[in-house]
């Protein structure tokens, strides 16, 4: 089940995100930079604000199996452009649809909104993310330039159409 996040889902939410964070970030950055009770606090505090602000401009969604989350999803329009910010699986739940069902839930709220092209960063040495996302139509961002952030991460682009993702990106 795909639902709306509420704020009493907040500690399940940043559990979530810091396990699935561990799988990829683990040998290749500080683990305090992923890990930790500072860092567990400083997620919730991100995912409270997300949260808050959804309704205003963006969503964050659930999965949930048997009352357990499974996995989040949020995303948020700014200055005209849409991010897909966060989408998480927990690991003992990969490879069950739940990303594909997440990402299925987002598609569907940006095609309601209007939305007709989306962004997102992903951790370069995070293969499987980058595997999920082009199996998902995401391309790189076409300009060599504008394909890393910070020299860690990679810029994809999807464009959204008529209740299918398409892979176009284009030089807006």
């Amino acid at each position: 089940m795909i639902r709306t996040a509420q704020p009493e889902d907040l500690d399940a939410i940043a559990a979530l995100h810091t396990r699935a964070r561990a799988t990829y970030y683990r040998g290749r950055i500080p683990e305090e930079a992923y890990g930790g009770a500072a860092e567990l606090a400083r997620t919730r505090e991100g995912w409270s604000r997300a949260v808050a602000r959804a309704a205003a401009d963006g969503g964050v969604l659930c999965a949930e199996s048997g009352g357990e989350l499974t996995g989040v999803a949020a995303f948020r329009t700014a200055d005209g452009e849409t991010t897909l910010t966060q989408l998480h699986v927990d690991p003992v739940h990969w490879r069950r649809g739940t990303g594909a069902a997440l990402h299925a839930a987002c598609i569907d709220a940006w095609l309601r909104a209007g939305v007709r092209r989306v962004r997102l960063e992903v951790f370069e040495h995070n293969l499987r993310a980058q595997a999920f996302y082009a199996a998902h139509g995401w391309l790189p961002d076409p300009d060599p330039a504008g394909a890393r952030v910070a020299g860690s991460h990679r810029i994809l682009w999807l464009t959204v159409r008529d209740r299918l993702a398409v892979a176009e990106p284009s030089g807006e």
